[in-house]
């Protein structure tokens, strides 16, 4: 008699069923079902209204503030200007600064634009090529996550946490290059064979100039038509993003609420926003002396903002109103937060996607497990300036 075979995907779905029915079921018995379904509903509906267009508004400013940076020649000198600190502190040539610009002043895939840049490309040894992947994403809407923390007067926190994000940066950069010359050694090579990287050019074209049909520098635009393409342009590219993350945002978002956030005030479950039973801060709570003392957290909801940032530092973002709503977004959290969610950046659903990209689908286990490392060090290093700057 042959054995029973079931096919994959009756098992999958078996799986998939007994988790949501796992999952609603406990949520519905605290919170009753009609409850549940109005709380995810209305929830999702208000991190649209009061979380989306907000962050949207910031993401169109600062891509049409990016842009004109760009255009006017700011990235390149900022470019100059970090030059002499890629070697000695990323073990990367001077033109990698670019990258952290472009990323900080956009998102984690700008860097892979750059990467493919056979001119770019030639700077670059293989094994740094690849802990770009790790480099830019320590960067990725950098400038988006420091205006949403600005926005709640903590300014001086959120530079912390900044400090810390190149703090991880590095760590995780070196790490991700250690990693990959101890597996493959052979990755100690030029990318294009020949090159001689040196960093004493410059990659890409001056301010103001624009690509022709043959790839070479076109007519030089007036300043006006120049300025006003940037904006629009840019704000566009604004636009675009603020819409890609819509998914993250309440998807991600809501269902973090759900498993952080208790029946509020009230103390009555009713199907408002933001209810919720506290999963999260209970686990957590079995070890929050570990993250009293690593991040200086003193209410454990705070820990639903790294979890998020995994996967979408914009879903993070949207975590903020119900903090500051809830009085636990203090000067600490800010740093750690802007620390962590900075440095992190998503990078659980971009890594994969931009070593792919790159041809090395081999050395994700590796991106992702330096990464891991460099946020929490980030929140840790955010969360100890931060005490020695409130003693001052």
């Amino acid at each position: 008699m042959k054995p029973l075979k079931i096919k994959r995907y009756v098992v999958e779905a078996l799986i998939l069923l007994a988790v949501l029915v796992a999952g609603l079921g406990i949520l519905g018995h605290f919170m009753g079902g009609k409850n549940l379904m109005n709380t995810i509903m209305a929830t999702a509906h208000d991190l649209l209204l009061n979380t989306v267009f907000f962050l949207m508004g910031i993401t169109v400013l600062a891509g049409a503030l990016g842009k004109l940076l760009s255009e006017f020649g700011v990235v390149q000198l900022l470019e100059k200007l970090l030059r002499p600190l890629m070697k000695p502190l990323y073990r990367l040539p001077g033109v990698s600064a670019i990258g952290a610009v472009m990323t900080f002043l956009s998102d984690n895939p700008a860097i892979i634009a750059l990467s493919k840049d056979r001119k770019f490309a030639s700077y670059f040894k293989k094994y740094q090529l690849v802990s770009l992947t790790n480099f830019g994403t320590s960067f990725g809407m950098g400038l988006i996550v420091i205006l949403m923390m600005m926005s709640y007067g903590k300014l001086s926190a959120a530079l912390v946490g900044l400090f810390g994000a190149i703090c991880g940066s590095i760590i995780s950069t070196r790490l991700m290059q250690r990693f990959t010359l101890k597996s493959f050694p052979e990755m100690d090579s030029p990318v294009i064979e020949g090159a001689s990287p040196d960093g004493s050019e410059d990659a890409g074209l001056e301010a103001g100039d624009s690509a022709g049909a043959n790839g070479k520098p076109g007519r030089r635009e007036s300043v006006f038509m120049r300025f006003l393409n940037a904006i629009l342009d840019g704000g566009k590219s604004g636009v675009d993003l603020g819409l890609q993350i819509i998914p993250g945002v309440l998807i991600i978002t809501t269902f973090v609420l759900l498993i952080t956030f208790d029946a509020g005030a009230a103390g009555v479950y009713n199907g408002s926003a933001a209810q919720g039973v506290p999963i999260l801060p209970w686990l957590a709570g079995k070890i929050h002396w570990v993250f009293e003392w690593l991040f200086g957290f003193k209410d454990m909801r705070l820990l639903a903002f790294p979890m998020t940032a995994l996967g979408a530092v914009g879903a993070a973002l949207g975590l903020l109103p119900s903090f500051s709503a809830a009085g636990i977004l203090d000067g600490n959290a800010i740093a750690v937060c802007t620390a962590i969610g900075m440095c992190w950046s998503g990078y659980l659903s971009t890594h994969t996607a931009m070593l792919d990209s790159l041809g090395y689908r081999k050395l994700i286990g590796k991106a992702i497990g330096a990464h891991t490392i460099a946020g929490f060090c980030a929140g840790v290093i955010a969360h100890f300036v931060w005490l020695l700057v409130a003693l001052l």
